[in-house]
Parts: structure tokens; sequence; C-alpha cells
């Protein structure tokens, strides 16, 4: 079957019902139309998951090794998989990045619940398109284990990379610095024409987004501090929920 994915047609061929269900809400409509590309899983790819992810079901194995194989092909198309948490506010996404376990999720929470109009538009893995200058964010089925996300796109108006601290600061980067801190965060294929476009995109990106380190507890004043320094709004009652 064909699903809309990051702007793109997809053709996912799935043995498992499990994908068919978790992708249900990005069936493409014509499935008439050609797909740009087809994602499937090899059976040694199935396997080697299977045997690294012990206690899953097959249909969450083949589920991952799915998006997997989306992502790397993504390059071919000037789109990359990004993890970051990504929510969205007066029509613009804000990728916040991190370590597993820093925090992403706790801090965009805090936005959720305290910013009137922000949404969470992916917890964990978005996909990015960079066209005409522009980077945009989508969002896709795969969400992170906590299933918070939409489908819908905005384009990137920053980068936030958050680190735990005692007290609130936030501070702008060079494409430099969030070059070092970048590449953690992307999936870096192994063939090399899509691992250098993916480099390229990469830095088409900390170019041309700006970025911020974010030294944060998990209090409301790290959400007004990351909201004035992102958006260049105070945090006021006319954005307070």
């Amino acid at each position: 079957m064909i699903y809309d994915l990051a702007g793109l047609r997809v053709n996912i061929n799935n043995r498992c019902r499990y994908t068919s269900e978790f992708c249900k809400d990005y069936l493409s409509c014509n499935q008439d139309v050609p797909a740009d590309f087809s994602a499937e899983v090899t059976q040694e790819e199935f396997y080697a998951e299977k045997e690294a992810s012990p206690g899953f079901s097959d249909g969450y194995i083949e589920n991952i090794c799915l998006y997997r194989a989306i992502c790397l092909k993504m390059p071919e198309y000037g789109r990359f998989l990004m993890h970051s948490a990504v929510l969205t506010f007066e029509g613009n996404a804000y990728a916040f990045l991190g370590r597993s376990g820093i925090g992403k999720s706790t801090h965009t929470a805090l936005w959720i619940n305290n910013v009137k109009g922000a949404e969470i538009l992916n917890g964990d893995k978005p996909i990015l398109s960079y066209e005409n200058g522009v980077f945009t964010v989508y969002g896709t089925p795969w969400n992170g284990k906590e299933n918070r996300g939409r489908k819908g796109s905005a384009p990137l108006k920053s980068l936030c990379f958050i680190e735990r601290a005692k007290e609130n600061s936030i501070e702008k980067i060079t494409p430099s610095q969030a070059t070092d801190r970048i590449f953690t965060q992307l999936l870096l294929p192994t063939e090399r024409i899509a691992a250098e476009k993916t480099l390229e995109l990469a830095d088409a990106l900390v170019r041309g987004v700006p970025a911020y380190v974010l030294c944060c507890n998990m209090e409301v004043n790290a959400m007004e501090t990351s909201f004035f320094a992102l958006t260049g709004k105070k945090f006021g009652d006319e954005y307070r929920k």
C-alpha cells in the first residue's frame, strides 16, 4: 500500500498486519498514482533485528526495519531523519534535541501544558525536508514510545539542545558548535552517496537554522526561558493556557 510520508508517496511492502494499522492515518487516498519509492524488509534484516530486540512481536520488529529502510532512502529526496521532539507554535516548528533521557519529552510537555496553541508534531523521529532554502519538519507514524505526535508539517524555526542544570539559561551557539552536537541525532546511511547527501543537508541545517543550548531544570520557568529565546516573545497572559 502507498502512504503519504514527508511529502512523498511511499509504497510499504509489509508482511505483518502491525504496520498497516500503525500507519493507517497516513494511507494515501489515491493508490493509483505511482509511489516515489518502495520499502521492504529482507529476511536477513528481519532476523538481525529480531536477535537484537528479543521479546518483541514479529510485526513490531518488521515495523522498525521498515522505518529504517524508509529513512535510508530519504536523502535521495532531500530529506533525513533527525531524532528530536518537535512541537509547533503559531505555524512554526521547534526541535528539541539531546541524548536519550535528558528530558526532551518533559520539556516539550511543559510547552503543551502551559502555552496556548502549542502542539506536539513528533515526539521522537520526525523527518526533515530541505526545499527552496527552507527546512520543513514532518510528522510520521513513528512518534517514539510515548506515541506523541500528529500528521502535519511546519517550517523549522530553531534547534534547541537540552542539558540538565539547576538554574535555567539559554545561549545561541555557532554553526560549528551545532555541528558537533547534531550528528549524534541523525541516521547516517552507510551507502556513500546517501551519506554524503545527509551530510550536505546537515551542513545546510546548522548554517540556516538558529541553534541554542538550553541548560534547564524541569520546571515551568525552564519553558519560559526557551519560549522567549526561540519565539522572540515574552511569555505573557496572551500565550498562557
